[in-house]
């Protein structure tokens, strides 16, 4: 008769089979991890953190891994941070060393930077643009100094339309000489729209969890509409634009680029406050930040009793297709489902006069000028000083960069103006005059809490008013293209638009990954 192995034989072979096992398991487990850290929210990565399940050197190395991965196509990141390995291990020790509850939303996190947001480290800050590479900042950008309190990692910087979009007047958008051409995630030949449109690409394509970026007109608004993420265009003044490479102090904000409402509240929160390197506008915007912050606000029932307006002349005439303005009705439908009062039709008085002659662009040059020198003049270190200089570069190494199509007319028409003048005043005073008899008396006379647009573009009212707004993602076109929903309102009112934007995301949750398509 047949006799099996001895017994401690068997048990041999079967502890080696299990270690077989468990290391086979093992190889396999920082894949399995890398496909759940996509589309995580800072709440997952926090939650995995305090169970131990993701330190934030893994989670780190996840994302750099993915810009190695990805970058080469879309050029969402100019540049990664040679450190951000080193802060998430400081981050993987203070978790260890400080009690639960003691640590920000972005504790550990890594977030990506627009390339004109200033870090005094050694990373680069150029707007995009060769003339700058090589230059040292005096110091680390308000929103940046937050940021580091905070704990979150500084990942690297986001490409953007070079200058902020602030160059030259044609159409592209999304190129930069330092990265070249950012290109969309969800369909490689569809405009990823600027200027934040690198800071909008990354976290659209999990290269990062969450993003900064600018915004003077649209530059928020219109790349996270593009790019199906959300942005948060705050009040002038609410977050610092001190280390921020101006274009006009009277209109620049730096804002959040996340995948969900909640990512960008919890950036929002980091970023707020006064910096006295940009002590006016901070000290003024100071008081409209809410005691214990802004995630109070995040209420799955936040459009119940808000009265939204939507103005159809304009914003409706640049829909891609029947199949967009279905959407856009049907998400009416769904705000009145979820208890909003929807006042449809409303006329906004000076609509043709915002956008056809505002005086936007006459204060806007000079104002360029002036700011971009004071902002070159501080540099520790730069190979321009001015705005002549910036020119005279961009003539001098033009087939380097590969722009000779593109010029630099919008640099020239600031270079000829001679500071403040008669006609800047007199463009101030209009916008002031369109934003109180246009915007603020829509808002106020009909008790609105938000105005509702599609898209992007009523950021030339938000603009020239200060005003904040948030996009959220509203659908995909028939090209698979993104386009957002609007949600804007008066000066202060992130705390209201918050609630309108949460609970519009809860209630379509329509988000989804990238599929790069061609």
């Amino acid at each position: 008769m047949a006799t099996g192995p001895p017994l401690a034989l068997s048990q041999s072979r079967a502890l080696l089979i299990l270690l077989a096992i468990v290391l086979v398991v093992l190889r396999a487990a920082p894949l399995a991890q890398a496909l759940s850290l996509e589309e995580a929210s800072a709440h997952d990565l926090q939650l995995a953190f305090r169970q131990n399940k993701l330190t934030s050197r893994q989670l780190t190395k996840f994302y750099i891994d993915q810009i190695r991965r990805l970058n080469p196509l879309l050029r969402g990141v100019i540049e990664v941070n040679p450190d951000a390995l080193r802060q998430a291990d400081s981050a993987d020790r203070e978790r260890k060393a400080k009690p639960r509850g003691s640590l920000s939303a972005l504790h550990g996190i890594p977030i990506l930077l627009k390339d004109n947001i200033a870090t005094k480290d050694k990373m680069n800050t150029t707007a995009g643009s060769l003339a700058l590479l090589g230059s040292v900042v005096p110091r680390d950008a308000g929103v940046v100094a937050r940021l580091r309190r905070a704990g979150a990692v500084l990942l690297g910087k986001a490409s953007l339309s070079e200058w902020a979009h602030y160059r030259f007047s044609g159409d592209y958008s999304g190129w930069c000489a330092r990265s070249g051409q950012g290109k969309n995630p969800y369909n490689l030949s569809a405009d990823p729209c600027g200027s934040s449109s690198g800071s909008a690409i990354s976290v659209a394509a999990n290269m990062g969890a969450v993003s900064l970026g600018t915004e003077t007109d649209g530059s928020i608004l219109c790349p996270s509409s593009y790019n199906s993420v959300v942005g948060i265009k705050p009040t002038l003044g609410l977050t610092s634009r001190g280390g921020v490479v101006p274009i006009t102090p009277r209109q620049d904000t730096v804002g959040p680029m996340c995948r969900t409402v909640a990512d960008a509240v919890d950036v929002l929160n980091v970023i707020v406050g006064f910096d006295p390197y940009d002590a006016e506008a901070t000290g003024e915007a100071s008081k409209y930040i809410p005691r214990g912050g802004y995630k109070q606000f995040l209420k799955a029932d936040g459009l119940k009793g808000k009265r939204l307006g939507i103005v159809r002349t304009l914003y409706f005439d640049y829909l891609s297709g029947p199949g967009v303005a279905k959407a856009f009705e049907s998400h009416f439908s769904t705000l009145r489902k979820q208890g909003a009062v929807v006042l449809d039709h409303l006329e906004l008085a000076n609509i043709s006069e915002i956008y056809s002659n505002s005086g936007e662009d006459v204060a806007m040059s000079a104002e360029f000028k002036l700011a971009l020198n004071t902002y070159l003049r501080d540099l520790v270190v730069s190979p321009v000083r001015s705005l002549a200089d910036v020119i005279a570069f961009n003539k001098k190494h033009k087939r380097e960069e590969k722009i000779d199509e593109y010029g630099q007319d919008l640099f020239l028409t600031a270079q000829a103006t001679n500071g403040v003048d008669k006609a800047v005043k007199l463009a101030r005073r209009k916008m002031d005059k369109l934003s109180r008899g246009g915007f603020e008396k829509l808002m106020r006379q009909n008790k609105l809490d938000a105005l509702v647009t599609p898209g992007y573009l009523v950021s030339r009212v938000l603009a020239i008013g200060g005003f904040p707004g948030i996009n959220v993602p509203a659908g995909y076109d028939e090209g698979g293209v993104p386009f957002g929903i609007c949600f804007g309102g008066l000066r202060g009112s992130e705390p209201t638009l918050i609630e309108i934007a949460y609970g519009f995301e809860q209630a379509t949750k329509i988000r989804r990954p990238p599929p790069f398509k061609q």
